[in-house]
């Protein structure tokens, strides 16, 4: 069955997961949803699957462009796997409910959980738990693609009901102000100006005037750059 993985990514999670299914399902070709325009996004796979990281409890904006220009096929198989540290909460809820409103279905959802790579909040934290979570997520991985390959339509993955009450209303809070969260982003005189941070930013969201990074405030607060 041919499937295009559809994937959004800041610090690799997503990508390393995007790969794994790749290898898992064979006949699969990995596409960077920070690579698509704002026109329709046509697919002539018999499946797609769509692969990110839950910002903030929810979806990503660029997630949310990409399924309003999604084209609409009531025939096409389609999975999602939201990459979390632990706590995706309502966010596949809220991506099937998009999907729904666009006249498409999302036949199962998936979280899969990985090392945080969000670093105000403490980051990945000590190795031997790192090494744990990305193992069960391998063999996680392996039963999505299984799944994934037998069509298997379920019922999304969601967390505990008071973390999708409590968690997706501070997403509802925060989801407004999130790209002017870059206005604490700063560099001082180690910066060589080397622009790799520009290459990552996996939402264009900076610019390089004098070879000093500039944000411009379409954050998504991945900390790709960082």
């Amino acid at each position: 069955m041919k499937t295009d993985l559809f994937f959004y990514t800041g610090t690799g999670n997503s990508l390393w997961t995007a790969r794994m299914l790749a290898k898992e399902l064979g006949d699969a070709e990995l596409i960077p949803i920070s690579g698509t325009s704002g026109d329709p996004i046509v697919s002539g796979a018999e499946a797609i699957g769509i692969i990110f990281p839950v910002h903030m409890w929810g979806l990503p904006r660029r997630v949310i462009a990409f399924v309003d220009a999604l084209e609409k096929n009531g025939s096409r198989y389609h999975f999602a796997v939201a990459v979390n540290a632990g706590q995706v909460a309502a966010t596949l809820i809220q991506l099937k409910k998009r999907m729904q409103a666009r006249g498409l279905s999302l036949s199962s959802g998936f979280e899969l959980a990985m090392p945080t790579n969000y670093i105000p909040w403490g980051g990945p934290g000590p190795e031997e738990g790192q090494i744990r979570r990305i193992e069960a997520a391998r063999i996680k991985i392996g039963r999505i693609a299984a799944a994934a390959a037998a069509k298997e339509k379920r019922p999304v993955e969601r967390g505990p009901l008071w973390k999708n009450i409590f968690l997706t209303g501070l997403n509802r809070l925060a989801f407004p102000h999130i790209p002017t969260m870059d206005r604490s982003f700063w560099v001082d005189e180690k910066c060589d100006g080397c622009g790799i941070c520009k290459a990552v930013c996996p939402s264009g969201n900076i610019d390089l005037p004098g070879e000093r990074p500039v944000w411009l405030h379409h954050c998504e607060q991945c900390l790709a750059c960082i």
